[in-house]
Order: structure tokens, then C-alpha cells, then sequence
């Protein structure tokens, strides 16, 4: 049954022979030793006039599908081309220009004013996407047609597959309900990368005052080194100043359950893609990122980092009422102890 063999010509005419005695898909393809799936795809696509499956015309119809080189759809048809390319221009993404092609077609909404009319064509978001690798950055660039992701190829999966997920993670919906960032202590981290993945620095910014501490990872980025460092700094901390740590799911916080054991602080992390939940801790990443611009080396001169928190933790913040993140992280300490 689990046979990827191409149907043969004794197949089809199996095929064609059990439907003419009134057989089940499913017992025809138990007849050839197929999966019903394989059967059933097979009819669909090579069915004639007046639906009648011939073996000799789904052969013939076969052998011509799988002829290569093949032509993209879009290479193939001038009015489908035309109006993906136009959309393209426009900043939109292959699937909303699917997605819209696929509902104009139904009738579902009328053709788009500005866009070329498709005639009811459709097509693919993947097919789009294809089409676009498959042509040079120049060429692209002359017809207009950029991808919002700015990304002119395909990115290629990690060489190790899929990483496992990390051990004993619980979740922000496992967190105390903070959102209104009323109870103090409760802190977002992350980790700011250097050029080539070669260096980087973590941050902690603390939710309610947006305190902000970066912490140098001279030994590298890997969770014992996270681990040590994080530890270190923590423990500096007046006590109580540090409940929970939000972060995201990667791997360099995977000794999440020994950083809890020494310092007392619960690590909850963010869901996958959804930098949203860690707010506070990315707008204050882009503000460190002006001194730390994006393709350059992260010093480990723990001073540096030290000049740079002090800055931005002594600048007006409208949302803290033009109080400095340090005026409030004080007062916080102050009012806990």
C-alpha cells in the first residue's frame, strides 16, 4: 500500500476495468496494491468526455504532465502574469494576491479597480513564490517586484533539522496575570545579536518602570554561558527586585529550570513568532540597537554595555510620566522594602 511507483499501463487498465464491473475506488485500489488516495487522484485528473476514465488516454495524458523542463504557470499565461506582477508592485504578498484571485473567481467580490483584470484565473501562493526564486534580482528589481520580506530567495531550513523543544518550559499563559503592570518585579529578556552570529549581549528590561540592564556574554551565547551570566547579574539585584523572566523559546535559555534554582526568579516563556508578548523588552531592543547597530560586533566590555543602559535608563519616558526608567525603578525599590 505504501508503494511510490508511477501507475503503470497494467494499473490503469485495472483501473479502467474495475470501474466498468462497478467497483469501489477503494476496492480497486486493494486490487493493484495502491492507496485509495493514489486511485482516486488518478480518475479525477484523467477522467474524458462524459466522465468516462480510458487507461490508454490517462496514459498518454501522464507522460505528457511529466515532460521536462516544464513551463511556471505564470511563465505560461500573459493575463495571469500581467496581473500577479502589477500586485506584486504594489506591495502586496503572493497570498493576498491569491487569496484574492481564488474570491474574484468565485464571484465572491468584484475584480480589483486598479489591478488588471485575471479573467478567473487562479493560482498558488507557493506557485508565486516559486516563480519569484526562480528569476534574478535584477530582473525582478526591472519589472518592479519586491516581496515585503525584502528576501529575494528561499530561506534554507537549519542544517539539523528542527530543534527540539526545551525541557520543562512553561508558558506566559502560565503567568500571573501582569498585564496592567501594576505588580512590580516582573521582567522581559532577550538576546541582542552581533554580526554573524559570532557575539552578542542579553537584556532585561523590567515591565512596569522599563529599568533596562545588559548584561556582556564574553564566553559566548550558549545556555550555560546565558545561565552564569544571568545568574551573576540577578544576584546583584536588591532583593525581590526580580519575580518572573519572560523570553522567547530560544535554545540559550534552556537551563531556564538552574536559573530558577539560583536565583528564586520564574522563567516563563513567550509563544512561537509572537514578539508581541514581550513587548516592552523589543521596543527597548531597537532603542539599544542605535548603539549597537544590526551587522556589527556586540563588545563584551561589560562598562560599554553599562554607559549605554545608564542612557537610555536616564531619559524622560512620556509613559512613565516624564519620570526616567531610574526615578521609577527607585521609587519601586523604595516603596518594596
Amino acid at each position: 500500500m505504501g508503494c511510490r511507483r508511477m501507475l503503470s499501463v497494467e494499473d490503469r487498465a485495472a483501473i479502467m476495468a474495475g470501474l466498468e464491473a462497478g467497483l469501489s475506488q477503494t476496492r480497486i485500489a486493494h486490487l493493484i496494491g495502491r492507496s485509495p488516495s493514489v486511485v482516486c487522484r488518478e480518475i479525477a485528473r484523467h477522467r474524458g468526455p462524459g466522465g468516462v476514465y480510458q487507461a490508454e488516454d490517462a496514459g498518454r495524458a501522464a507522460q505528457v504532465a511529466r515532460r521536462r523542463p516544464k513551463k511556471r504557470l505564470l511563465d505560461r499565461d500573459e493575463i495571469l502574469r500581467r496581473r500577479v506582477i502589477f500586485d506584486l508592485s504594489q506591495g502586496r504578498t503572493p497570498r493576498q494576491i491569491s487569496g484574492r484571485l481564488s474570491v474574484e473567481a468565485c464571484g465572491t467580490v468584484a475584480p480589483m479597480d486598479n489591478s488588471p483584470h485575471a479573467q478567473g484565473r487562479t493560482i498558488s501562493h507557493e506557485a508565486i513564490y516559486t516563480w519569484i526564486y526562480a528569476h534574478p534580482k535584477k530582473t525582478l528589481i526591472e519589472h518592479g517586484v519586491c516581496l515585503p520580506s525584502r528576501r529575494w530567495m528561499r530561506k534554507k531550513p537549519p542544517a539539523g533539522g528542527r530543534t527540539p523543544p526545551i525541557v520543562g518550559m512553561r508558558l506566559i499563559d502560565e503567568r500571573p496575570d501582569i498585564a496592567d503592570r501594576m505588580i512590580p518585579g516582573n521582567w522581559e529578556g532577550d538576546l541582542i545579536i552581533g554580526k554573524d552570529g559570532a557575539s552578542a549581549c542579553a537584556t532585561l528590561v523590567e515591565r512596569t518602570t522599563r529599568y533596562l540592564i545588559i548584561v556582556a556574554l564574553p564566553l559566548g551565547r550558549r545556555a550555560d554561558q546565558v545561565c552564569d551570566a544571568l545568574t551573576r547579574r540577578i544576584q546583584g539585584l536588591p532583593e525581590g527586585a526580580m519575580r518572573t523572566l519572560t523570553w522567547d523559546q530560544g535554545r540559550e535559555m534552556a537551563r531556564h529550570q538552574r536559573l530558577t534554582q539560583d536565583t528564586g526568579v520564574e522563567v516563563f516563556f513567550a509563544h512561537p513568532h509572537s514578539p508581541w508578548e514581550r513587548g516592552t523588552n523589543e521596543n527597548t531592543n531597537r532603542l539599544i540597537r542605535r548603539y549597537l547597530p544590526k551587522g556589527t560586533p556586540i563588545t563584551s566590555h561589560q562598562p560599554y554595555l553599562d554607559a549605554i543602559a545608564y542612557e537610555l535608563n536616564n531619559c524622560p519616558r512620556a509613559t512613565l510620566g516624564y519620570r526616567t526608567p531610574t526615578e521609577a525603578f527607585n521609587q519601586l525599590i523604595a516603596t518594596t522594602h
